[in-house]
């Protein structure tokens, strides 16, 4: 029997996980299955550097998919769009290693929209121009160049999570059926 689960409701204005021509699709795995845990949804932004059929989520590891609110934008424009009609009021916040704030000194509000750019070159430097206000960044204390995307996001997600306190009040539960049941004769 499965052990209890530590759970919070999901929000009833959930911020929105954006990554803008994302590259490797193993993080971008990663941060579907942040997408699914938080109940975030995911748009991708762009071209990707991967293909999203069942075969090829399934060779990267994204077994969570089906749990996944996942929308494709074929440009920023489109986004930009999409996001004012499902989220009207809410912001946009950029969040890139150039960022010359900290994450944490970001207003978050539910609604809003979490950018993160490719693993290669990170945010286009039109939209850093464009949203110059509202671009953040992850301090780090080692000489490394940039975070890896998916961790980038899961720090982000959370904070913004934590902040708005959307994490308050959490509890164990039963989990109920797993949505991704270890297989027969699964040795923990």
């Amino acid at each position: 029997m499965p052990s209890p689960k530590l759970r919070v409701p999901p929000l009833p204005r959930p911020f929105h996980l954006v990554l803008v021509e994302p590259e490797i699709p193993q993080n971008t795995g990663n941060i579907a299955r942040l997408s699914a845990a938080t109940q975030c949804p995911l748009h991708l932004v762009g071209r990707l550097g991967f293909r999203l059929d069942e075969r090829s989520v399934r060779r990267a590891g994204i077994d969570y998919w089906h749990l996944v609110t996942l929308q494709t934008h074929p440009d920023w424009a489109a986004f930009a769009l999409r996001h004012a009609q499902i989220a009207p009021g809410a912001s946009v916040r950029l969040f890139s290693a150039t960022g010359r704030r900290s994450y944490v000194d970001a207003p978050f509000a539910p609604g809003d929209a979490l950018v993160f750019g490719t693993e290669s070159t990170g945010i286009p430097a039109a939209l850093l121009e464009r949203y110059d206000g509202e671009v953040y960044g992850i301090p780090t204390a080692g000489a490394v160049r940039s975070l890896n995307l998916a961790s980038a996001a899961a720090i982000v997600l959370y904070e913004a999570l934590r902040a708005t306190g959307a994490l308050s009040g959490a509890k164990l539960e039963d989990p109920g059926p797993d949505a991704h049941p270890e297989p027969d004769g699964f040795v923990r």
